[in-house]
């Protein structure tokens, strides 16, 4: 039997992991899980750590939930692959009925694919497209957010907003709009932090004039008529350094760009499914887009799969007799999977039968108050948060705001101070979060929370 030190100089020797510099593990070991449940994975000496990031944000209800394992049993007895052109199965025609039913009115049509960046490029292209059909062919353009995250793909990174993501790829992507993104502990436009804390679920109040929006209005007086669509993440940036902004600048965004019929792109990869403390974060708005994004806590975590939502509208232009061309020619292989769609139905079905949103309200409640404890700390500049989600800003001052020179790797140290306090923390750069399973316990967040706090306290900066 192959041992453990063995398999990792295997791992060494064959293996590339993503957005990881491989040579921090010339000689340090990864941490090799080995089995995992509820809300915690173990190493191979059975060693716990809490999943704090939910496993790259796509767990949802505990790892191993019996129910979703249940599901994939049995579909995996009936029908376990088939390809989705031309054929069709029970599982992903009732997943459509399912999330038709959970999204705005106005949502009609579900596209399936297999991950968060082909639900956007998926939305991308149909919007392109739309508008060739439509006639308006000088719509071209594309507007999104710096410090926007929506893939790795070529169409996606092209409307990335985040330098590091897309830096060496500039060439092969596309030219874009990109407009400032509404970070308000780092807000240029007013002379005092623009927002507060207004509720339980971190949801965010307005307090300022909206100043990061003058550019997406000027824009659009000029080039408004070529501007196919616009994407975001409502209410939460998330790669971008989990960045919470106010429910009213995403309100005032949707009533811009639909004054100029621009499509609107939410991307609720890792906003959506109870996220933010509703099912959708576009529900704290009020917003029917015209394209939504799903992936991630689709299945919970189990298999890749991934959905664009779109309306009635933008499907009848592509409704034509074959000779037309208006065939939308994109797809891929396991587009639809059956376990995957009896995963994404199970999921569906804890939400409702543990009435999961409900239970939320006093585990957002204790993560939002109990990440306030960290102000106290002298490298701490900002704390913010929405729903299961809370973050850390940790600077070199807090009056100035200046950031940790990139060699210093206080999130590498932080990675490595958490394991051995049983966490599983992966900063971004000096932003350190919390994206909780929604199946944690109130006492586990008190755990978790006392333990991070160890951690950062304990710093050597």
């Amino acid at each position: 039997m192959t041992s453990k030190v063995d398999l990792l100089d295997l791992d060494r020797k064959y293996l590339w992991h993503p957005y990881t510099q491989m040579k921090d593990f010339e000689k340090d070991n990864l941490l090799f899980v080995d089995r995992a449940d509820g809300m915690f994975l173990f190493d191979s000496l059975g060693r716990r750590y809490y999943d704090t990031i939910s496993s790259w944000w796509c767990i949802l209800h505990g790892h191993n939930h019996p129910r979703i394992k249940s599901a994939i049993k049995s579909q995996l007895d009936r029908l376990e692959h088939v390809h989705f052109a031309g054929t069709t199965h029970e599982g992903a025609i009732r997943l459509g009925e399912r999330l038709v039913d959970l999204t705005p009115d106005g949502l009609a049509r579900v596209f399936y694919s297999d991950n968060g960046s082909t639900a956007c490029e998926v939305a991308i292209k149909m919007s392109f497209q739309y508008w060739k059909h439509m006639g308006e062919t000088e719509r071209k353009g594309f507007i999104s957010l710096e410090r926007g995250y929506h893939g790795d793909t070529i169409g996606a990174m092209s409307l990335g907003g985040v330098p590091a993501f897309k830096g060496p790829f500039d060439a092969l992507t596309f030219d874009s709009y990109r407009i400032p993104s509404p970070y308000c502990y780092r807000c240029p436009y007013e002379d005092k932090p623009p927002v507060e804390l207004s509720d339980r679920q971190g949801i965010r109040s307005l307090d300022c004039s909206l100043g990061c929006l003058g550019p997406l209005e000027k824009l659009l007086a000029d080039k408004g008529h070529e501007i196919a669509a616009i994407i975001l993440e409502p209410l939460l940036q998330a790669a971008g350094g989990m960045i919470v902004y106010p429910v009213e600048y995403l309100k005032r965004l949707a009533e811009l760009v639909s004054h100029y019929g621009i499509h609107l792109i939410l991307d609720e990869v890792a906003t959506g499914f109870g996220r933010t403390g509703r099912m959708f974060a576009l529900e704290h708005a009020g917003l029917t887009p015209d394209f939504l994004c799903l992936s991630k806590g689709l299945t919970a975590g189990f298999i890749p799969m991934a959905a664009t939502i779109t309306t009635d509208e933008v499907y009848n232009a592509f409704y034509a007799d074959y000779r037309e061309g208006k065939t939308f020619f994109h797809g891929h292989t396991f587009t639809g999977n059956p376990l995957a769609s009896a995963a994404a139905l199970a999921s569906l079905e804890i939400f409702e039968q543990e009435n999961v949103l409900h239970g939320l309200q006093d585990k957002i409640g204790a993560l939002q108050s109990g990440i306030k404890r960290f102000k106290k700390l002298p490298w701490v500049g900002d704390v913010r948060g929405i729903g299961m989600v809370a973050a850390l800003e940790l600077v070199m001052d807090r009056k100035t705001g200046i950031r940790f020179p990139p060699e210093k790797r206080v999130g590498q140290m932080i990675y490595k101070d958490g394991l051995k306090k049983g966490l599983i923390l992966r900063p971004l750069d000096d932003i350190v979060y919390l994206f909780l399973p929604l199946s944690v316990t109130a006492d586990q967040i008190e755990d978790i929370l006392d333990r991070s706090l160890e951690v950062i306290s304990g710093l050597s900066l």
